[in-house]
């Protein structure tokens, strides 16, 4: 699937039709589909990832297209898994990470990580959640390549931007909605936004606008490494990022180098200052998931995803939220003074502390 389709031998369109046919065969042969998640069916069914390895390049195709590939908490888990193995496989360089259908990923899907429990315990499972999600991706020692074949959102556009490039099929955009959910910005997207395409792209981003992006308006702004285009399920896209992945092996580059201006870090030459970088960016991410925390648990949070669930006309679950939103005064008597968020966010929400 993933080789450079003997690119050097062929022409690239010969190319392009061969890894077509190639990623249709992967679904079917058992020799190199694997999976890390499980649904208890006795049923079989097709793996949530799929895992590939050409010429020590190992591609990771999130494989849930009829859920826009969400991040659940089986996906995250096998996505962890598979980062974990392959941090320490010798054979593998660099990683590629797709998606399989019409988009690359939707985020998190919070209907099917979270589960009712008590308001503090959930403040400490979003924290612990949402920090090992980008930890994952930005401990991991090697080279990863994010290959959108469509439309991200949240979570799946921050760490894709973190990653050392990002490729972009044309109908790809990237959306980060977080003032409009009532959460601040995560993933190192409040630094890390800012400091590759300036703070006004930054806030048309992560602000009220809620900006987003096109492929080629993201390359334009320093996001996007390489614009591809589409219309062939991807074959273009997955042979782009693994030529781009097989020259990086040539040219010897085999740590994590986190896209930064040169002006601030040359974090492909300089190994070191790649290391510093990706120590920030940690220490950035564990303030982002605490705020995250506190937020996921404030009423503008909670008004919101009434309203949207009441949209969708998914009454039971809005109804949930409601009943949060209205018994908040009581519960929140109950929280830690750290996971407070009226105390962080009330002048910016408009509520007095209970």
């Amino acid at each position: 699937i993933l080789a450079k389709i003997l690119a050097s031998q062929f022409k690239q369109g010969f190319a392009i039709a061969l890894c077509s046919e190639m990623l249709l065969k992967i679904f079917r042969s058992p020799v190199v589909r694997r999976t890390f998640a499980t649904n208890g069916h006795k049923q079989p069914r097709e793996p949530l990832i799929v895992v590939a390895d050409c010429k020590q390049v190992r591609t990771i195709l999130m494989n849930d297209p009829k859920r826009f590939n969400g991040w659940t908490e089986e996906m995250l888990r096998g996505i962890k898994q598979i980062f974990d193995a392959a941090a320490t496989d010798d054979s593998v360089k660099v990683v590629i990470l797709m998606g399989r259908g019409p988009y690359y990923c939707a985020g998190v899907n919070l209907s099917a990580v979270l589960t009712p429990m008590p308001p503090q315990k959930l403040h400490d499972t979003i924290y612990k959640m949402n920090k090992q999600v980008f930890d994952s991706f930005l401990a991991f020692p090697k080279p990863i390549i994010a290959a959108l074949n469509g439309p991200a959102i949240g979570a799946s556009v921050t760490t894709a931007t973190c990653c050392d490039a990002m490729l972009m099929a044309e109908n790809a955009t990237l959306s980060t909605p977080f003032a409009r959910l009532g959460v601040p910005p995560e993933g190192c997207s409040s630094v890390h936004f800012a400091r590759v395409m300036g703070p006004e792209s930054a806030q048309r981003m992560l602000g009220p606008e809620g900006w987003v992006p096109t492929a080629h308006e993201a390359k334009e702004l320093g996001l996007c490494h390489q614009v591809v285009p589409g219309g062939d399920e991807g074959a273009a896209l997955l042979l782009a990022a693994q030529t781009l992945a097989e020259s990086w092996i040539e040219q010897g580059r085999a740590h994590r180098a986190i896209p930064v201006p040169l002006s601030y870090a040359d974090t492909v030459g300089d190994v070191e200052a790649a290391r510093q970088v990706v120590e920030e960016y940690m220490a950035i991410n564990d303030e982002e998931s605490r705020e995250l925390a506190r937020a996921f648990l404030g009423p503008k949070f909670l008004q919101g995803q009434r309203d949207f669930l009441n949209s969708k006309g998914k009454k039971l679950p809005a109804a949930v939220f409601q009943a949060l939103l209205l018994t908040r005064p009581v519960w929140s008597r109950f929280l830690d003074e750290d996971s407070d968020v009226l105390g962080m966010f009330g002048d910016v929400l408009g509520d007095k502390p209970v």
